[in-house]
């Protein structure tokens, strides 16, 4: 089993402000035991949220909504 970080959900997730936001798709990014990106590139867009718990992945990825 490995640890990992979900990107993206098809389910609708609320935000602070009342306003909700979904994906098309479902995607996690998969992390070594470390904690640490298995991989080096992120495709797709990525929720705002993430920018708090790791900047990495907001780094990497092609577009932050």
């Amino acid at each position: 089993m490995s640890k990992a970080i979900v990107v993206r959900t098809k389910k609708e997730v609320r935000r602070q402000d009342g306003s909700y936001i979904r994906f098309d798709d479902n995607a996690v990014v998969l992390l070594n035991n470390t904690g640490e990106m298995r991989g080096t590139r992120i495709f797709g867009p990525v929720a705002r949220e993430l920018r708090d718990k790791n900047m990495k992945i907001i780094s990497l990825a092609p577009e932050v909504l």
